[in-house]
């Protein structure tokens, strides 16, 4: 059978590069456009749809179709682009909210059957001042550097959209964005926004005597969008002008949120005749290694592997995506970063699996915002790892996307049997857009035993209200059903959250009663009621070097079924972020705890007794300005702890050597003295070294130490996209006990407990 994979057609010419000065010289009277090049006519405040003046009105482009693609070369010399849409008046969000950005931005846009084109300008009066030495895929220190970003609201539901970021020397991340992406706080980290979502796209840039130039070529088929004669989209434009801490926007957005806000997009329109083919993408794997472990103290026992996979992905309706995979393997996912705990409560661990991140944000259900964790329904760490470690998926499907305003997510996955009866989850999500930027849904968990008669479900509806932009009230009514666990099985949630430019105030309420068991959710918590009241206040004093204050309070008052007091903390918070993007941020907790049993402190023989504890927290943390190739941030926080002290300290030291090497260390300990029992120093230590030897080439290392379990571990990931969408990874992994740990004796060297070598091809076939 004769496959054809699209890509190779839509992504032309992407390694050809022309030669490396592009023509960008200014002339005056020109606007800061390259000599020869004319403005095309704009509409709509700075979009070109055609001839005719400027108008009034909410922003508006019009994409230019063309019969042959721009040759990717990062030059935007060819006709094609001088015909191009153009968008080309940018505004600031910082440092000046509403004024002109003080560097040109001109943005063109293209397409044709098979992809969306567009060509980025990015003109600045010190060239050479272009911050730019990050060149690894997916790296968040993108986001500290010159880049410019793009979000696609593909359904025009001002909800949901893709986002593509790129950078003068052409480094790329793309992640899906999920209710407007809120959640998060600060750059902590939200589910609504899919950091880990691979799409298939290409960008080439170039340095230029005046900037900055980039060419991106997005297929139709890694976007989801309407079947319509006329496609009508969202969409925004944002660039970082880092040395100044400037960020513009197309479609202004306020200071209080990002470019996930698609709600405040401008609008494109025009795009019509695309052509995703079959829409079918398949995708098999084929994995060989070997494994050695040791076995007691005696020597190491080696074992070969070989597997062979297959994802299939296939378009059901322009909107509606079906995946099927088929004896998966992540071997080539990186391993989690360490932490130490030495609280009562699980760690939560981010998903990194690729079959589980896809439209991840549309199963979300829960109560989860920047720091705290209250609730997950639905946790997919849950399924296929065991304590962390792997457990055969035998195959699964997901069924994903968007039919008018409906949205529909349900999955089923068959794991197989490790030392325990091989389980089957299924999954089945549904909620519906009302008003403008609001929905109401449900969602169904199902856990089964395939060979035992336990299982778990939770049931659960849930809505969010957009009762005016800056007001939103969200919350789910839920319940669980377990063999012998009847009755006090229901959790409910509420939240209240008030957010414009100077002000953040919310409000949260949350009753898990003890026998509510969401099995493949993280509940860290249960048998409790917890409130929280939140308020923040954002000055902004544009002297000193000073970019904005933000004082904050907030307290968390948690307790039993029967409203005895458990825990409570109130937090007192002053932050100070600078112009050039460091802070430094001092805040103290009021602790309060009731312990009714014994404690005990993972992985330390240390037991709290139990009884009333009450203990204040500092904490001192200064980070510096992340844009700078040597960074760095450290933390102090001296505190009482469980009748005793407790010290943390924390570094970070980063260096990005050249564009290509980075390297990165940091250091956790926490020194601890109890009136009972042993006192510990618990150490962490991770260092992280990163080669790209382009934007897809990429050697990865992580090596950790965690002396609360004695062990270094050593983890080594080379991936080489050869194809775009086709894969090869080279993985190695292995773990070593301390030498001073005293396990099996005393060694010289820290000594080896198992290791593995796996070597794993992937091909996307495209129709």
């Amino acid at each position: 059978m004769r496959t054809t994979c699209l890509l190779a057609s839509v992504l032309c010419a992407a390694g050809a590069a022309a030669p490396a000065v592009a023509q960008s010289a200014v002339e005056a009277g020109n606007g800061g456009l390259p000599a020869g090049r004319q403005p095309l006519i704009l509409e709509g405040g700075g979009a070109s749809g055609g001839a005719g003046p400027p108008s009034a009105g909410p922003l508006r482009v019009t994409p230019r179709r063309v019969a042959q693609p721009p040759v990717l070369d990062g030059r935007l010399d060819e006709e094609a682009w001088l015909s191009a849409a153009v968008v080309d008046d940018f505004v600031q969000q910082e440092p000046a909210e509403g004024e002109p950005a003080t560097e040109r931005t001109v943005v063109r846009l293209l397409y044709d059957a098979q992809a969306l084109y567009i060509g980025v300008e990015a003109y600045d009066s010190a060239p050479e001042a272009v911050i730019a030495t990050e060149m690894r895929r997916d790296s968040l220190r993108l986001f500290d550097e010159d880049n410019f970003q793009v979000i696609f609201d593909t359904f025009h539901d001002r909800r949901s959209g893709y986002m593509f970021v790129t950078s003068p020397l052409g480094a790329k991340l793309e992640q899906q964005v999920s209710e407007e992406g809120e959640g998060g706080w600060r750059g902590t980290n939200t589910s609504n926004i899919n950091l880990n979502w691979d799409g298939v796209w290409d960008v080439v840039a170039h340095r230029t005597p005046d900037g900055w130039t980039a060419e991106i070529a997005i297929p139709m088929i890694t976007l989801r969008f309407p079947d319509a004669d006329e496609q009508v989209w969202g969409v925004n434009f944002m660039r970082n002008i880092r040395r100044k801490n400037e960020q513009v926007f197309w479609a202004p957005i306020s200071k209080e949120y990002t470019l996930t806000r698609v709600s405040l997009a401008g609008t494109m329109t025009g795009i019509g005749g695309v052509d995703q083919g079959m829409d079918l993408r398949v995708t098999p794997y084929v994995l060989s290694g070997g494994r050695q472990d040791r076995a007691g103290g005696g020597g190491l026992d080696g074992s070969g592997f070989r597997e062979v996979g297959l994802d299939v992905k296939y378009g059901l309706a322009s909107g509606l995506n079906l995946d099927v995979t088929l004896n998966t393997d992540f071997a080539q996912v990186e391993v989690d970063e360490q932490q130490v705990n030495l609280t009562r409560f699980p760690l939560f661990f981010p998903e990194k699996r690729d079959f589980f991140l896809e439209n991840a944000g549309m199963f979300n259900v829960g109560a989860s915002s920047g720091f705290s964790r209250l609730a997950d329904l639905f946790f997919t760490r849950r399924i296929g790892l065991n304590n962390g470690q792997p457990v055969p998926i035998v195959g699964g499907a997901r069924l994903s996307g968007k039919v008018d305003r409906h949205n529909i997510a349900a999955m089923n996955i068959t794991t197989g049997a490790l030392g325990n009866p091989g389980e089957n989850f299924f999954v089945g999500r549904y909620s519906r857009d009302i008003l403008s930027r609001s929905k109401v849904g449900g969602i169904i968990i199902d856990k089964n035993a395939v060979d035992d008669a336990h299982f778990n479900r939770t049931f659960a509806a849930d809505t969010t209200l957009a009762l005016h932009r800056n007001f939103v009230v969200n919350g789910f009514l839920a319940r669980t059903e377990t063999p012998d666990m009847a009755g006090e099985d229901m959790a409910g949630y509420a939240r209240a959250t008030w957010l414009s430019p100077s002000w953040s105030v919310y409000g949260e309420y949350i009753d898990l009663q003890e026998n509510f068991n969401a099995e493949v959710g993280f509940i860290p918590r249960v048998g409790i009621r917890t409130s929280k009241f939140h308020g923040e206040w954002d000055p902004r004093p544009g002297r000193w070097g000073i970019r904005m204050f933000d004082p904050m309070w907030n307290m968390t008052y948690t307790t039993d079924q029967n409203n005895r007091l458990l825990t409570r903390r109130i937090h007192h918070m002053i932050g100070t972020y600078f112009d050039n993007g460091s802070s430094f941020t001092v805040w103290y907790n009021d602790h309060f705890e009731q312990l009714d049993v014994p404690f005990r402190i993972h992985q330390q023989d240390v037991v709290i007794p139990p009884g009333t504890y009450r203990f204040g927290e500092w904490n001192y943390r200064f980070r510096s300005d992340a844009s700078r190739r040597l960074y760095g941030e450290a933390g102090y926080s001296p505190q009482t702890f469980f009748g005793g002290t407790r010290t943390d300290v924390s570094a970070t030291l980063g260096l990005r050597a050249t564009s290509r090497i980075a390297v990165e260390m940091r250091l956790n300990r926490s020194d601890v003295e109890l009136p009972v029992g042993p006192s510990f120093v618990a150490d962490l230590a991770s260092l992280r070294f990163d080669f790209a030897l382009s934007p897809e080439m990429t050697l990865r290392t992580l090596t950790q130490y965690n002396s609360t379990t004695s062990e270094v571990s050593t983890s080594v990931r080379f991936n080489w996209i050869y194809s775009p969408g086709s894969d090869i990874y080279i993985a190695y992994d292995e773990l070593r006990l301390d030498p001073q740990a005293g396990v099996y004796g005393y060694h010289p060297t820290p000594w080896l407990r198992n290791r593995q070598l796996a070597v794993k091809m992937t091909y996307l076939f495209s129709r």
